[in-house]
């Protein structure tokens, strides 16, 4: 059982909010879908998705994450239902039907998103009023991107979601069973060299400024979750809180974008605030890292990021 305790606070009086499940599934799923992107960092493509006549099943809700890659989210109202298995079959359908969901990106959000789903950061999310030691066990154990989230409402107006678990997969196993269709999308991002490439063509000193950072953020707590994508790096908790892009060349640097207002930045070779221009990652401020004293700078910036997370 979570161990969360919820207090309000008036004047020198202190009442504890007493913790509650849904009484029907239906409520939580129907939360959660409409601020999906608030709440997960997800956007919604499809509710209750039919699995068609051989799975027979119905994935709860289907979408597609921040950072591109597909995402199953399963609810269960009590601990005792078996919604990781549930959830893995679903996950193992969708990779066996990577035409199908693409279409479904294409129609509801477009084109350029479908020609570009980074489908080795696939996951499964399960939100659950509780997780037991034996599930928390399992995950680890499956070579899947597998969240677990308990939930808590207090009262009508507060609802509690908290990252129990996460399991990150050996994305090169994903890489291979998606290769058809990634072949079918390398026009379309063919003009942009990789993270892998641009890292292959980095300075020493580059490199290591991007490493110490790397170790940096994994160490800030036992569930940040740093995702290898094709443009970018990223790290999380529930949502991204900061991107790093490797820039070898004539002005090394790592770019790292920071889910942080804007208005923070400097306006200066250092940082910029990049909320209404288009760039890889996500965050509103873009980080320019140059040299270990711009490291120190940043530094205290991604603590922030990630408290504000």
């Amino acid at each position: 059982m979570s161990d969360i305790k919820l207090f309000q606070l008036s004047g020198d009086n202190v009442t504890e909010l007493a913790g509650q499940t849904v009484k029907l599934e239906k409520e939580l799923q129907g939360h959660i879908e409409a601020n999906m992107d608030v709440l997960i960092g997800v956007r919604l493509l499809a509710s209750e998705y039919s699995t068609g006549k051989t799975h027979k099943g119905r994935i709860d809700s289907l979408g597609l994450d921040e950072n591109g890659c597909p995402v199953i989210v399963e609810y269960k109202r009590h601990s005792n239902e078996n919604v990781i298995n549930q959830g893995l079959f679903y996950l193992d359908w969708l990779l066996d039907h990577q035409a199908e969901f693409k279409w479904l990106v294409m129609e509801k959000i477009g084109k350029a998103e479908a020609e570009n789903i980074e489908w080795g950061g696939t996951r499964l999310i399960c939100i659950a009023s509780d997780f037991n030691k034996y599930d928390e066990h399992a995950v680890q154990q499956i070579n899947r991107n597998i969240e677990l989230m308990r939930y808590r409402y207090f009262g009508n107006e507060l609802l509690l979601l908290e990252l129990v678990n996460a399991q990150t997969a050996n994305q090169t196993s994903l890489t291979i069973s998606t290769a058809p269709t990634q072949k079918k999308s390398a026009k379309s991002a063919s003009k942009d060299k990789s993270q892998e490439d641009r890292l292959a063509e980095a300075s020493p000193a580059l490199l290591e400024l991007y490493q110490t950072a790397c170790r940096y953020i994994e160490q800030l707590a036992d569930e940040v979750q740093r995702k290898e994508l094709k443009l970018y790096t990223a790290f999380k908790s529930i949502r991204n809180f900061v991107s790093i892009v490797v820039q070898p060349g004539k002005d090394a640097r790592l770019q790292m974008y920071l889910k942080l207002p804007g208005e923070l930045a400097e306006e200066n070779s250092f940082s910029r605030d990049v909320t209404n221009i288009g760039h890889w990652g996500t965050g509103n401020l873009e980080v320019n890292v140059r040299t270990p004293e711009d490291w120190d700078r940043a530094r205290e910036l991604v603590n922030r990021a990630y408290q504000e997370s």
